[in-house]
């Protein structure tokens, strides 16, 4: 390599039109998912105090913010179901006329083009909040099993693209694709929550969502904070399942989780930008502590660096934005 003064990276960074054309990294409206809250109800539009400027939406209430995200030329949204039928067989989760599924026949029916993404988990709709049945005090993994595969098939026959189990039961990602398969839904693509750890992160989604386990914590599914190994064992065991996609959740204290994927698998990776990274950065521009459009494009270029194909947040729309302003 040359010494200065014959190199001089700072030539590079002269101009904005130097920098972009070297650029390494960019973050595209193409590999963006924003999640959307849908509940029960009619005249529905609901801040939530957590989340400032996110929304919970009942179906009536449902036709502007999806015309708005098509205009933005988002290709995808990830739904969350909140039922105010809760019992401890989560049978709202699997009903055709739960939540969700009109959701999805709505939406297909305005935007067929949207891509629909839904999460598949018991915890908005079981009477205690956790992912799974309770036998006694302990999450049964095998009885919640057939539970997550029937939600994943009534989430397709409503018309979803991609079914996202979100759980952490070892074996839902077979289950699904078994019974998928089972019921000609072979070409339905799942991305698993492959690598979830058990982070604080979440708190602001779990008031959005209505979603806080009644006992205990989620520790015994959700993956512990300090392991990485273990995160490419859960990668390797869902894609051998049939998982099609793979995501590490949350994303900015899991950015060597994500490079470690990208370098060990070839599969499409998401990362989510979860609810307490966003509320974080949202409180701390409202409050004028940092630039939000800085802080969140260089969030969003530090997950796409690090190996993400794909970003779920709270901030595509304003992303979205963004890119198309510049």
């Amino acid at each position: 390599m040359a010494d200065f003064p014959q190199l001089r990276l700072r030539r590079l960074r002269r101009t904005e039109a130097i920098r972009s054309l070297v650029r390494e990294n960019h973050v595209n409206v193409n590999n963006l998912v924003y999640p959307l809250f849908i509940v029960e109800g009619k005249g529905i539009k609901e801040e939530i105090k957590s989340m400032p400027d996110i929304f919970r939406y009942s179906l009536d209430r449902l036709s502007p913010e999806i015309e708005e995200i098509t205009k933005l030329k988002i290709p995808a949204v990830l739904l969350f179901g909140i039922s105010q039928k809760k019992d401890e067989t989560a049978s709202e989760a699997y009903n055709p006329e739960g939540v969700v599924q009109q959701a999805i026949r709505f939406i297909k029916d305005i935007a067929s083009q949207l891509i629909v993404i839904t999460d598949v988990c018991l915890c908005e709709y079981i009477s205690h909040g956790h992912c799974g049945v309770v036998d006694g005090n302990r999450i049964d993994n095998d009885s919640t099993l057939p539970l997550l595969a029937k939600t994943a098939v009534s989430h397709t026959e409503a018309g979803a693209d991609i079914v996202a189990p979100s759980d952490m039961m070892d074996g839902r990602v077979q289950a699904i694709r078994q019974k998928l398969d089972e019921n000609g839904f072979q070409d339905t693509v799942i991305m698993s929550y492959s690598a979830k750890y058990a982070s604080a992160f979440y708190g602001p989604f779990r008031d959005a969502a209505e979603s806080a386990p009644h006992f205990g914590d989620r520790r015994s599914y959700q993956m512990d904070p300090p392991n990485l190994r273990e995160a490419m064992l859960e990668i390797e065991q869902d894609i051998a399942e049939g998982a099609d996609m793979v995501m590490v959740k949350p994303a900015l204290a899991y950015l060597d989780v994500i490079r470690q994927a990208r370098n060990s698998f070839n599969y499409p990776l998401a990362a989510y930008n979860v609810s307490g990274e966003y509320s974080m950065v949202k409180a701390a521009a409202q409050k004028g502590w940092l630039d939000e459009k800085q802080a969140v494009m260089e969030t969003m270029t530090a997950i796409k660096r690090a190996g993400a194909d794909i970003i779920i947040s709270y901030y595509a729309k304003q992303v979205a934005r963004w890119l198309r302003s510049d």
